[in-house]
Formats: C-alpha cells, sequence, structure tokens
C-alpha cells in the first residue's frame, strides 16, 4: 500500500475492488478485529452476565462457549470476502433480491446506530476523565474524530488499527494483571447463584457480539487479493476477534464481581487505576482504543446506508462529498442517542444486543447457507449491481425463511422489554437465538432446492467466463468466481 494513499478519502464504497488494487495477507485481518473488541464497550458488556446475578465463574464459561460458537459464523462471513471482493451486505441482494436486501439493511443500520451511540458513551467517559471536561462534549469531540477516520475509509482505519493494537494490548495486560493485585479475586467467585436461564442469556449475549460483525466483517477482508486462502481469512478473522472479546467480557465480569460499587457496570476511572500508576496514561490509550471500533461502526453504517439508496437510485457509487454528509449524518444521529440515552446505560445495552439475535441471525443463517450450501460461492457479481440482473426484485424464498426464523424466535426470547412464553417452561432460558440460526437455515435451504428458478432466472451463473466478463475480471480463469 503506498503511503499517499492512506489520507486519501476511499474511492471505493459498495462497488467492486479490482484485483490490481487487492493488497494484503490473511494476517493483517488479527489486529483489526483484536483491536475492534479491545476498549471499554466490550468489558462493559462482560459485565452484564455478572450483574444479572450469574455467579463469576459461570459468566466466564458463558462468555467462552458464546463467543467460540458465535464467531465460527462471523468467520465464515470474512471468508466471503475475497472471494467476492465487494461488501457483506451487498451480496444480501443475492438471496434476498436487488430491492428485498433492503429490509435487513434497514435493521443493520438500527443495529450500527444503537453499538455507535454506545460506544460514544464510554469513548465520551473516558475523555471526560482524562481532561475533566464535559461528559456531552466528550462524547461528542470523540464521534468526530471517529467520523474523519471512517470517511476517510479502509486505508486509514488499517493503519490505525496497526498503530494502536500493540499499544491497547500492552495497556489491558497491564491493567488485567494489576487487578488481580489490587482486588479480592477469590471472594468474587463466592457471589451470585446460577440460573440456566441466566447462563444462557450469557451466551446469547456473547454470540450476539460475534453475530453483529457479521454485517460488515468481508467489508475488510474484500482488499485481499482473490487467492487468499478461505482457511487463512477465517482463523486470522477468528483468533483475532475470540481472543480479544473472551479477554474483555471476562475482564469485565471480573470487575464486577470483585469491585461492582467501584466499577459500576462501566467506570473507565476505576478501571485506569487497576494499574497502580498514571491513570491518566491508561485513560488515554482507552481514549485511542476506543476510536478504531466507533469508526468501523459508522463505517458499516455507511455502507449499509448507501447500499439501501443505491437500490432505490441505482447507483453503486457515491461522490465524497455524498460520503462526508452521510457518514456525519450517521455519527451526528449517534450522538444524539448517546446523550439521551447513556443515564441507563447497562439496561439498556443488554435489551439492545438481546434484540439484535432476533433479526440479525436469521440473516447470517441465510447467507451463508445460500454462499456455501446454495450457489457454493458461484456468483454474478455485476448482476448484484444490475437492477434487472438475476437478482432483481424481491426474492420471495429468502424473505419467507427470514420471516419464519424471525417469527419462530419470538416466543423464545427474554428480555426486560419482553419474555415468551416458552421461556417459563425452559426455566427461563433464552435460545432464540438458536432457534432462529436452525429454522431459518432449514426453511430457505428446502425452498432454494424445492424452487430453484425464480423470475426465468438460473440460480447460478452459467460459467466462470461468463462471470469474469461481467464482472470485469481481467481474464478467464481467474480467481473471481
Amino acid at each position: 500500500m503506498a503511503p499517499n494513499e492512506t489520507l486519501k478519502v476511499e474511492k471505493h464504497s459498495i462497488d467492486f475492488v479490482p484485483h490490481s488494487e487487492r493488497y494484503g495477507k490473511a494476517r493483517g485481518l488479527f489486529p483489526i478485529w483484536f483491536t475492534v473488541n479491545a476498549n471499554m464497550l466490550t468489558i462493559a458488556t462482560g459485565a452484564v452476565a455478572v450483574a444479572l446475578g450469574l455467579p463469576l465463574a459461570w459468566a466466564i464459561v458463558a462468555a467462552v462457549v458464546g463467543h467460540c460458537v458465535g464467531a465460527i459464523f462471523m468467520a465464515a462471513h470474512s471468508a466471503q470476502g475475497p472471494v467476492l471482493g465487494i461488501p457483506q451486505m451487498i451480496q444480501s441482494r443475492a438471496q434476498f433480491g436487488y430491492r428485498g436486501a433492503v429490509l435487513p439493511l434497514v435493521l443493520v443500520v438500527l443495529m450500527y446506530l444503537g453499538y455507535i451511540a454506545s460506544g460514544a458513551v464510554l469513548a465520551g467517559n473516558a475523555l471526560a476523565e482524562l481532561l475533566g471536561w464535559d461528559v456531552d462534549v466528550s462524547i461528542v469531540l470523540t464521534s468526530v474524530a471517529a467520523t474523519v477516520i471512517a470517511i476517510f475509509g479502509y486505508r486509514l482505519m488499517q493503519v490505525w488499527v496497526n498503530a494502536v493494537s500493540w499499544v491497547t494490548a500492552i495497556a489491558f495486560a497491564i491493567l488485567t494483571v494489576g487487578f488481580f493485585f489490587r482486588n479480592d479475586v477469590s471472594g468474587a467467585f463466592g457471589t451470585g447463584e446460577f440460573s440456566w436461564g441466566v447462563f444462557l442469556l450469557a451466551v446469547t449475549l456473547s454470540a450476539t457480539w460475534q453475530l453483529t460483525y457479521a454485517p460488515y466483517v468481508a467489508d475488510y477482508s474484500r482488499y485481499l487479493p482473490a487467492r487468499t486462502s478461505a482457511k487463512a481469512t477465517f482463523w486470522w478473522t477468528y483468533a483475532g476477534s475470540v481472543v480479544s472479546s473472551v479477554w474483555m467480557f471476562v475482564f469485565g465480569a471480573l470487575l464486577a464481581a470483585a469491585a461492582p460499587e467501584a466499577f459500576g457496570g462501566g467506570s473507565v476511572r476505576f478501571v485506569a487505576e487497576q494499574a497502580g500508576f498514571a491513570p491518566w496514561l491508561f485513560l488515554a490509550i482507552m481514549v485511542l482504543s476506543s476510536l478504531p471500533i466507533l469508526a468501523v461502526d459508522l463505517y458499516g453504517a455507511f455502507m449499509s446506508l448507501v447500499t439501501i439508496t443505491g437500490a432505490l437510485r441505482h447507483a453503486r457509487t457515491i461522490s465524497k462529498r455524498g460520503r462526508v454528509l452521510t457518514v456525519s449524518l450517521l455519527s451526528a444521529t449517534g450522538v444524539l442517542v448517546a446523550i439521551l440515552g447513556r443515564g441507563d446505560f447497562l439496561d439498556n445495552l443488554e435489551n439492545f444486543i438481546v434484540l439484535l439475535a432476533v433479526v440479525l441471525v436469521p440473516w447470517t443463517s441465510i447467507n451463508l447457507v445460500d454462499f456455501y450450501l446454495v450457489r457454493k460461492e458461484r456468483y454474478d457479481v455485476a448482476d448484484i449491481f444490475n437492477p434487472a440482473g438475476r437478482y432483481q426484485g424481491t426474492d420471495w424464498r429468502a424473505i419467507t425463511a427470514y420471516a419464519v426464523g424471525v417469527a419462530v424466535e419470538v416466543p423464545f426470547m427474554s428480555t426486560a422489554l419482553y419474555t415468551g412464553p416458552v421461556v417459563e417452561v425452559l426455566g427461563g432460558a433464552d435460545v432464540s437465538w438458536l432457534i432462529g440460526l436452525v429454522v431459518s437455515a432449514v426453511a430457505f435451504y428446502v425452498l432454494m432446492k424445492r424452487y430453484p428458478v425464480r423470475r426465468g432466472f438460473a440460480p447460478v451463473p452459467d460459467g466462470p467466463e461468463v462471470r469474469q466478463a461481467r464482472a470485469g475480471a481481467p481474464s478467464p480463469g481467474g480467481p473471481l468466481r
């Protein structure tokens, strides 16, 4: 990557990345997904299980199980990036149709806004603690910094992540070790009372945390050369996300169990003080470490919104001015939500993440089944951008499977806002995401096999030469599929 390219606004948005502009190795995905999880938002989310009354040991088990399982699906999406060379959500047009994909996209944009707001609250708190400024002003300032990174796009985000990844890892290692010297951890393991319902809810929180990356994980792997190993892409993504997520979730659970009052569900100053020296330094690092996830969420929201407007306008590009305005609008909306909702932060975060599972799980299930089992990586990339192509209109098969997947989840949901009728029978357990995952996958697979042709178009391209010619690949027999 040329150095002068870093400070140029990314010219690609939702369009195909040409092979001549692909670069990097799969191992470069590790620092991206490690760094976006190594922040206070992840720590605060890890504290939720203990705050709900789950014993510390079981909260740790739930974090490990949930992240290890959820990241399988997240990393499987990442492996799609080098193959197709397009953003994650625009690929949904192949399943849901050119216009039908707007439905999951709208829900994904709402997801991003929730995470932008949550991340802004904790980033703002860190800056306010560091400089003694007003929290709301600090929320605005950190959001502005993340907005600038998101506007410039992938290259600047990659440089930023690489610059702060080691600093962040070392800082949180010092804080984690310092915590064990300053708190009675043995006493923390005796708190709480085990409940299958709360345990499974904690697993859901962890798994959903990984699944929320699914709508944009391929946005970063799409810049890798097409010949990049799918296994390497999967495992470097998986390792980066799981290592940091489990670490931060467990750290948050430890903080909540050993010092519930001092930590208070997300006190950045208390966390910074665990090092035992220079808390200002660790507060500064927390501010810096919060920017990648904010920028990544803004970038993902921008890509999804442009995909929606592109479907309505039949466009595949956006001007630099449009990019600036769109990212700024999304950031401003997130800031407003952050300022209005920061009073009940932990409760809002728990309910938000659980509700995300309801809308995200059926989508991720359908997308993966289509990519790996139905079309088996065979897509006409050019037609994904063509409103009159083979993926035109709305695909009733995917919409039906999606609706069925969401519907079967509802009776199994357990949140403060709504508890399904089956939850009590299961002892309070929330297994909605597992039900939705299986049912939507089966429904979509059956419908695609039973009705393989829609609107007179074959379900897969006719051959590699046709696919490459239409997608603009350099020559027949190349890597693009």
